[in-house]
């Protein structure tokens, strides 16, 4: 099954027979390893993951209902950054789990988690990414992103990982400024 396959399979349930999720709530999509999937060591190739990371964010906007919000205010979702953990492989025809929450925001980035997690429950991979949502070329401040969703509440703390990603993160920009 290809990609296109997958979204149109990941879209149609979110809207159709899917429940729909608070916005902390996690997204639950399961999924198996094609043919197409595999790299020359015949396990998920490492790029895929990132990938497949995309349809669990998909089936959180649809199912949150901010898919509606960013279809009406004309808002593009982008991704600014992304670190990846792997923890054992994921093996042709093997079925996973792709679990994807909100972690916390800071001004305009917002924090997600993707675990890839066999079926028996061990974890295969852990993506973080940070995202941003763009109008007109313009950052979106959480703040206001939350409002307009109608969610007035306070991000969740940052967990430590992520605040030591985010200084680690500035520093590689800083160097890259000075070389």
């Amino acid at each position: 099954m290809n990609l296109f396959l997958r979204l149109l399979r990941v879209v149609l349930a979110a809207l159709l027979w899917r429940r729909g999720l608070a916005p902390l709530d996690t997204s639950i999509v399961g999924f198996r390893v094609w043919i197409n999937d595999l790299d020359t060591n015949l396990h998920m190739n490492n790029g895929r993951y990132f990938t497949v990371a995309d349809l669990g964010r998909v089936d959180l906007m649809i199912r949150s209902g901010m898919l509606r919000l960013i279809l009406r205010r004309k808002w593009m979702p982008v991704l600014g950054g992304a670190t990846i953990r792997f923890r054992r492989e994921l093996k042709p025809l093997q079925p996973y789990r792709l679990k994807t929450r909100v972690l916390c925001w800071e001004g305009k980035w917002i924090f997600l988690e993707h675990v890839f997690e066999t079926m028996s429950g061990d974890i295969a991979a852990v993506i973080v990414v940070k995202a941003v949502f763009l109008e007109k070329g313009r950052s979106i401040d959480t703040a206001e992103l939350m409002h307009a969703m109608g969610l007035d509440i306070p991000s969740p703390p940052m967990p430590p990982d992520i605040e030591a990603w985010q200084h680690t993160e500035r520093a590689i920009s800083n160097r890259a400024k000075e070389g």
